[in-house]
């Protein structure tokens, strides 16, 4: 039987938490190391509706991308919705393995799978954290190549293949060729992409005053929203899961979705 301990030592290998940035709080953060797993849920984020799943499924493990505890807990009790969510997992035995900004900045990360999914050519990192120990640099964002094409015309694909709600769009006037994205909260890179050369930057919760930037600058910028431009992670966690135990039932969340919607 595979333990949550061998689970985490594959996601480790893949996405070393020591690459976390310093205000994370990736890693092992729920359960018992030795347990064993026969049943894994995936999902970007452990909410209720997650957690009510894996009850219903038998998993053993939730493996997100996002931490299920954040700061210091000063009480587990069930007066809270967080502290509830907790001792939910407890009861039934659920662990929760956490790979949040090293997910970002790896190889095979959340970066990439962003930028394949928009078809992005020639990929190549956008900045640069550090170097493993192979040599290899990691960092958080990616830069690549699309077709030439109006910045309409691409929003409506980063619109349909990351199956967002909305995409908020500032069109800076410049057709859309080289693109640098960044999943999730990547606003505060707009500078790292303006002296790149990109012409446009799809990332996500961006401030009003980062999009006046950025039309000041003449790059377009396009805001997909948090969980589309990082859920797609979540199918690569799947296959790193299932390529290293063939044998544990591996599956991504059904019922985690967007919390809002566009009118």
């Amino acid at each position: 039987m595979n333990t949550v301990q061998q689970i985490y030592e594959v996601i480790q290998k893949k996405a070393p938490f020591q690459y976390q940035l310093g205000f994370d709080n990736a890693g092992f953060l729920v359960g018992r190391r030795n347990a064993p797993v026969d049943r894994v849920l995936i999902a970007l984020d452990i909410t209720r509706d997650v957690v009510d799943e894996a009850v219903e499924l038998g998993a053993q493990l939730i493996v997100s991308h996002h931490p299920v505890i954040w700061e210091g807990v000063k009480q587990l009790t069930d007066v809270t919705p967080g502290g509830d969510l907790l001792l939910t997992m407890a009861e039934h035995g659920i662990a929760a393995i956490c790979a949040h900004t090293n997910l970002d900045a790896v190889a095979e990360g959340v970066n990439d799978a962003l930028a394949c999914k928009l078809g992005l050519t020639q990929v190549e990192q956008l900045s640069q954290d550090g170097v493993d120990e192979q040599g290899n640099p990691y960092g958080i964002g990616r830069i690549g190549q699309v077709e030439a094409q109006s910045v309409e015309t691409f929003a409506a694909l980063v619109k349909e293949r990351l199956d967002a709600a909305c995409v908020r769009v500032v069109d800076s006037g410049t057709p859309v060729h080289r693109v640098a994205v960044g999943g999730g909260s990547c606003g505060s890179m707009l500078g790292d992409v303006v002296a790149t050369g990109c012409d446009t930057f799809v990332t996500a919760d961006v401030k009003y005053d980062v999009f006046l930037a950025a039309k000041a600058q003449g790059l377009n910028l396009l805001d997909a929203g948090h969980y589309p431009t990082e859920n797609v992670v979540c199918p690569v966690l799947e296959g790193w899961l299932k390529e290293a135990f063939p044998d544990l039932r591996v599956e991504i969340s059904q019922r985690h979705r967007e919390v809002y919607h566009c009118v």
